[in-house]
């Protein structure tokens, strides 16, 4: 076994100080995930590469049930954690600029150019979590190969399926993902 892997063990054990070690020994490529997860919507939120790191960190010892057995599904975890981190700033952005708890009155009802990329983050978002609800496992795949960056070996690896598996639970839910977020023009 690996260093990462018994590290994770502590963690699962409840050791003090293991989710520190496995964040340290994994900065890098949680530093080149996060810069994956910002570079495709760099104006949406305010985190930058390295905040994100320290926010996925921040929920990892705050849940304190990190559960992942190894570095691919470490890596899953924090793609995860990642994209909820966003996911969740955008939803508090979104509802800021729709009034929000505060009470004003504005002159103006331009959202910002960014608005129709965040409220798209957020449908994707929504869709991603109907999927999980009809086929956890094609949420899981979608996840482990856009988010964490995974190989379809990989993904294989951590879901314990085969790699052809993986190709077919890829495309049924880029199927099922279009069908959610493109809408048919003949039932408009």
């Amino acid at each position: 076994m690996g260093e990462l892997t018994l590290l994770l063990a502590a963690v699962r054990a409840g050791e003090p100080g293991a989710v520190d070690r496995v964040v340290a020994m994994t900065y890098r490529e949680l530093h080149s995930l996060a810069h994956q997860r910002l570079s495709r919507s760099p104006s949406i939120t305010l985190l930058d590469t390295t905040s994100l790191v320290h926010e996925c960190y921040l929920r990892l010892v705050k849940l304190g049930e990190l559960q992942a057995s190894d570095r691919v599904h470490f890596m899953g975890y924090a793609a995860c954690t990642m994209r909820s981190i966003v996911v969740d700033l955008l939803r508090r952005k979104m509802a800021e600029r729709r009034g929000g708890s505060d009470r004003h009155v504005t002159l103006g009802t331009d959202i910002g150019e960014d608005g129709a990329e965040a409220e798209q983050i957020l449908r994707v978002d929504a869709a991603l979590r109907e999927l999980a609800k009809l086929e956890k496992r094609l949420a899981d795949v979608v996840e482990l190969k856009y988010f964490a960056g995974l190989t379809h070996g990989e993904i294989a690896e951590a879901l314990g399926v085969n790699e052809r598996t993986v190709r077919r639970d890829w495309e049924k839910a880029r199927l099922l993902l279009h069908r959610e977020l493109v809408p048919d023009p003949n039932d408009a």
